[in-house]
């Protein structure tokens, strides 16, 4: 049986393309999979998958600098055939990797040198610097390794011209696992955001839109990160934030429930530049929940939105705008039921992670 690690120094254990689709799917394959985190949870098997646990180190710089440090050790000690890193952080463990005669995989989750124009704990000169760093580190380190994995064709684009191995392997749903069926009448007059809370991903402007709706409930799952404190305060003096249920981190089996409740899903990220070529894995689930899509009109987004028929693009700036969409669907039963079908056959014929399975099956035998 072949031996696999999977490493990571961000994501959570769990984590939706990382645990659920390639772990579990490379374990249900007879491959003898291990997953190395770093959230201070313990070692554990689960679904076939063995996840060592190194330990949580508060701090960005720390975490860099010391717990690379024990992935790497942890993935000495596991002496695997193939090591599938998640994270940029991760590339010299990489490299140390490749020099040990392993195979590497590096898995871009985004463009991490676009995505660091615009952090906004540093100022724009020094966003540029670093990224133009960043850029020059990724092509010398991903030139040497043995398989790219972009979860974009615009990241594989972009890496085909560092390293001939890159494929893209799509953050599509799991078909089954989101299936609901369930009459569109029982459902309540509720929207659903679900991921990450940050401004960029347009919490302000949702907050604000719920003020110009009547008789609806924004059911807002996810975090604000622990140094958002500020960006917390503000929103909840939002007259809207009366009308949003704070759920809090969900796991899988409660974001399910709450799809279940909710007339559509809110994907409004702000137009920033890593936005602009991304495919919100949000965006797919909802389709596969068959709920309608409330989606920025970044072009590439609505063209998959209209194209398909199942959702409104919105100009995710306006809250205004966002407002009438949420109230379009509520207002349009019949509409909004048929749109939630369409998302669903849609994710059944080609955003499903069945067809993105045997991409990953197909890069893995090619290593053994």
């Amino acid at each position: 049986m072949i031996k696999i690690c999977h490493l990571t120094s961000v994501h959570k254990r769990y984590d939706t393309r990382i645990f659920i689709k390639q772990c579990k799917s490379l374990a249900n394959h007879n491959m003898d999979t291990h997953l190395v985190v770093a959230d201070g949870l313990g070692d554990e098997l689960k679904d076939k998958v063995k996840i060592i646990d190194v330990g949580f180190k508060h701090g960005r710089i720390r975490r860099i600098l010391l717990t690379t440090k024990l992935i790497y050790k942890k993935a000495l000690e596991l002496d695997c055939e193939i090591y599938h890193l998640h994270d940029p952080e991760l590339l010299p463990i990489g490299l140390k990797l490749k020099k040990n005669g392993k195979k590497v995989i590096f898995d871009s989750h985004e463009d991490f040198s676009k995505q660091f124009l615009n952090k906004p704990y540093l100022n724009k000169p020094l966003r540029k610097v670093i990224s133009f760093f960043i850029l020059k580190y990724e092509k010398y380190a991903c030139s040497k390794l043995d398989y790219i994995v972009a979860a974009t064709s615009y990241i594989k684009t972009k890496f085909l011209k560092i390293n001939k191995n890159s494929i893209d392997i799509n953050n599509f749903p799991v078909i089954d696992e989101l299936f609901i069926d369930t009459l569109w009448e029982d459902k309540k007059n509720e929207v659903f955001y679900v991921g990450a809370i940050e401004k960029v991903r347009g919490i302000k402007e949702m907050v604000k839109a719920m003020a110009f709706t009547n008789n609806i409930q924004l059911n807002l799952a996810g975090k604000f990160a622990y140094d958002q404190n500020e960006l917390y305060q503000e929103v909840k003096s939002f007259d809207g934030w009366a009308k949003v249920n704070e759920l809090g981190y969900l796991g899988r089996g409660d974001i399910l429930k709450t799809l279940i409740r909710s007339k559509a899903g809110l994907v409004t990220l702000h137009p920033i530049i890593n936005y602009m070529d991304a495919l919100p894995v949000k965006m797919f689930e909802y389709m596969a929940a068959q709920i309608p899509v409330i989606t920025s009109d970044i072009p590439l987004w609505k063209e998959i939105i209209e194209s398909n028929n199942c959702g409104i693009a919105v100009n995710p700036m306006n809250p205004e705008e966002i407002a009438d969409a949420i109230k379009y669907i509520i207002q349009n039963p019949r509409e909004a039921e048929k749109m939630g079908k369409n998302g669903r056959l849609a994710v059944i014929n080609k955003y499903n992670w069945t067809l993105e399975e045997i991409k990953l099956f197909a890069m893995y035998k090619k290593l053994i």
